[in-house]
């Protein structure tokens, strides 16, 4: 026998390295020794393979094997490693030929009946390949439409381990078997969400237009029952459709997920809100070294992170996000390697006025001190991060009877991708497509404003009211504001309009 070959993927967040497999059968004793820093679900991979092999019409080995996966540096961990073993171990034993070894990626978990089980995480994987050049990936049937939305690699899916080596080459002919899908999740047809349904509220609309049209943070604050919810959950309908690679990152992370993968890409932008009580890691990620998953900030890449109840969360968990709000990515170290996940979130948080709700209805129970504290949760630096401060308020049986519906989300919108276009025309040779991405010294240097323009923001920087990161802030939302207002430039008005919005608060 010789030496058999096949090629999988080890993912680190969303960056795939592909893993050359080895399969050496030699005289000795019956043994499987498998080396190349493999985790427990690869290890244990050597049972479902033999089970597989047998229940395939295949032979497996009874003497002594070796399986090394490279580079032994580089720690593996997934089910989905069974495949590329399994054809390694037949190419070793002539059953599948070795050509195309390194041109084509295997990827699957097998079952004791040799059936391929879907995996999690296949697009990030496949798109790896892709970029390592790879032309053609093996993935189980259930997973060939995730697969397929990648360009330029063709796709086989096989339902089992008997599908697959034949489709590599071997001279078999497998039984027809039912291939194994991912379980059916039924969705829930939910009205869709429109702008219109609010009523009253104009300054907090007006905020999510502002927000929207240049990917501003915002918190609102006002009573139980005034639409925090209800507003935030309908920002996504007013924001523009994801761009094609913006859709494959957003579904190259929901892959790593346990959700169902989509057959097709999704141009909506996504909305997360996970509960006050969420820790750390299911807010940022975490894991172990070869099992790192995304949190609710990666998962809402490219759309809204919606916090409810804001100072109900630990501190210290609200304050992870400053740093993926600055960098636009999440970094998670462990000892055995580090992984990056894109994280380029818009923040939305909404808070009650106090522990109660009820202040400013004359009916608060609150003192002073458990205002304060309530409200202390919320450090500073990353109220500092936050652009936009609004106020919501409950309307009575008179207003309500009296307000008037705002316009549609496709009005909104429309509004929205005009001043988008305008950032965009502006931003055309810089890496940012909206203005509260860009940084705060490219835009005080390249687009200067006059001193007489910027006097109010000036005075309130040398008071102390507002920091230099609240000044490039300010400025952000004073050049968002003139591309909704159609202007060339920010005036003093727009940016004392920016102002108001950051301090509304206090």
């Amino acid at each position: 026998m010789t030496i058999g070959r096949a090629t999988s993927i080890a993912l680190h967040g969303l960056e795939g390295t592909l893993v050359p497999v080895e399969a050496d059968v030699l005289q000795g004793l019956p043994k499987v020794h498998m080396v190349g820093m493999p985790d427990a679900s690869v290890r244990q991979s050597q049972h479902r393979t033999w089970s597989a092999m047998r229940h395939s019409g295949f032979t497996p080995p009874e003497t002594k094997v070796v399986i090394n996966l490279t580079p032994a540096s580089l720690p593996k961990a997934g089910s989905h490693f069974d495949l590329a073993i399994a054809i390694a171990l037949l190419r070793a034993s002539r059953v599948v030929p070795e050509e195309e070894s390194e041109s084509t990626v295997c990827i699957g978990e097998l079952g004791l009946d040799g059936r391929l089980r879907p995996s999690r995480g296949v697009l990030p994987m496949v798109l790896a390949a892709q970029r390592c050049g790879i032309a053609r990936v093996v993935v189980p049937s259930a997973n060939v439409p995730e697969a397929e939305l990648v360009d330029d690699v063709s796709v086989i899916g096989a339902a089992s381990l008997a599908h697959a080596a034949s489709a590599l080459g071997a001279d078999i002919a497998p039984y027809p078997v039912e291939a194994i899908r991912f379980d059916e999740v039924e969705e829930a047809q939910s009205q869709r969400l429109d702008m219109v349904d609010v009523l009253g509220n104009e300054a907090a609309i007006a905020a999510l237009e502002l927000a929207a049209a240049g990917r501003h943070h915002m918190i609102m604050v006002g009573p139980p029952g005034a639409g925090k919810t209800m507003l935030a959950a309908r920002l996504p309908t007013i924001l523009p459709e994801l761009t094609t690679e913006q859709a494959l990152e957003a579904a190259s992370v929901r892959s790593l997920t346990s959700e169902r993968p989509s057959d097709r890409l999704d141009l909506s932008p996504p909305f997360e809100s996970p509960h006050h009580s969420s820790t750390a890691a299911s807010l940022i990620g975490g894991g172990s070294a070869g099992q790192i998953r995304p949190g609710a900030a990666v998962r809402a890449g490219h759309g809204v992170l919606f916090l409810d109840e804001a100072p109900e969360f630990p501190r210290s968990v609200l304050d992870m996000l400053r740093q993926p709000i600055e960098s636009g990515e999440v970094v998670i170290h462990r000892a055995r390697g580090v992984a990056r996940f894109p994280a380029s979130f818009q923040l939305v948080m909404a808070a009650n006025p106090c522990p109660c709700g009820k202040l400013g209805n004359g009916d608060c129970t609150c003192s002073s001190r458990e205002r304060m504290s309530y409200f202390s949760r919320l450090s500073g630096p990353l109220m500092d991060r936050i652009d936009l401060q609004v106020r919501v308020s409950r309307l009575s049986s008179v207003s309500r009877s009296a307000a008037q519906p705002s316009a549609t989300s496709n009005e909104i919108r429309a509004r929205v991708l005009e001043a988008r276009a305008r950032a965009s025309h502006r931003l055309c040779d810089t890496p940012w497509r909206a203005m509260g991405e860009v940084s705060g010294t490219w835009l005080r240097k390249t687009h200067p404003l006059a001193q007489g323009e910027t006097k109010a923001i000036d005075t309130a920087l040398e008071r102390g009211l507002i920091t230099m990161r609240g000044y490039d802030r300010i400025l952000r939302m004073a050049w968002t504001t003139a591309d909704l207002d159609s202007a060339p430039a920010p005036t003093s008005a727009h940016l004392a309009r920016s102002l108001a919005f950051r301090k509304a608060l206090q």
